[in-house]
């Protein structure tokens, strides 16, 4: 039975909204809320925060859960995991890491298990996509595109619409291909992990601000696998503010 390690990155600062993993929806913070989501997954065998702040580290202690201390210098979440699998014991004692965002509070265990299951394969990496419904998501830069080949792994990630549909007015795209969105939870062989994260930034990485494109441009197959449900991300106050909405709404139904 493959030993599949779930690792939540949880960074405490933030650009556009500070310590949000620590803001409180009703009466839990957006890590705790989380950590409990993930904890009922069925495939992951070790569940752990991997933070780079003693707030985050003494709070996930204090609901009960499991937390690691790592490097304040990482500068993605790939690493963070790198290093938390590196302080459990490394690839001799997992087969698989699953990188989960900690910003997703409302996250679907299941995708998380649909994720693992596909595992079976030993994919080198592995990560999730949703199908775009929306022209106005399509045209944003804020969400991650992708394009697949025949075996669906992916062969691009871009902030701008891919593919361009020539000859058609763009309000009509929709009708005449699929977009993707990108779902940012990785699943990774532990030995590849301990590779990639080694690998130089490439011109395309940096253009487009997309760390999954080093692993591309290096000749990593990403297996890219279709989520049933659209998680709520927090990134900004207003996020926070949509989340606690949304549950007031659904507490009311």
């Amino acid at each position: 039975m493959l030993k599949i390690l779930g690792l939540i990155p949880a960074r405490f600062a933030s650009t556009r909204f500070p310590k949000k993993l620590l803001a409180l929806v009703n009466d839990k913070t957006v890590i705790q809320m989380v950590y409990e989501q993930v904890i009922q997954c069925h495939y992951l065998s070790e569940v752990y925060v991997a933070t780079d702040h003693q707030e985050i580290f003494d709070h996930v202690k204090s609901f009960g859960g499991n937390v690691l201390m790592t490097d304040l210098k990482h500068t993605s979440g790939t690493e963070r995991c790198a290093e938390g699998l590196k302080i459990l014991g490394g690839s001799k004692n997992f087969d698989f890491v699953i990188n989960i965002q900690g910003d997703e509070p409302l996250i679907d265990p299941q995708e998380i298990d649909n994720l693992a299951k596909s595992l079976i394969n030993s994919d080198e990496i592995a990560s999730m996509y949703y199908k775009i419904r929306k022209i106005e998501d399509v045209l944003s830069p804020n969400i991650v595109k992708m394009v697949l080949n025949k075996h669906s792994e992916a062969i691009y990630f871009s902030r701008s619409p891919v593919p361009f549909v020539r000859d058609i007015a763009i309000d009509l795209w929709l009708e005449h291909t699929s977009f993707l969105k990108h779902i940012g939870l990785y699943a990774y062989q532990a030995e590849v992990l301990e590779k990639i994260v080694k690998l130089k930034e490439s011109n395309l990485e940096d253009c487009e601000k997309l760390e999954q494109l080093r692993w591309v441009f290096n000749g990593f197959k990403i297996k890219m696998i279709e989520a049933n449900n659209e998680s709520i991300g927090i990134d900004t106050p207003e996020d926070l503010e949509k989340l606690r909405q949304f549950l007031h709404d659904k507490k009311r139904i």
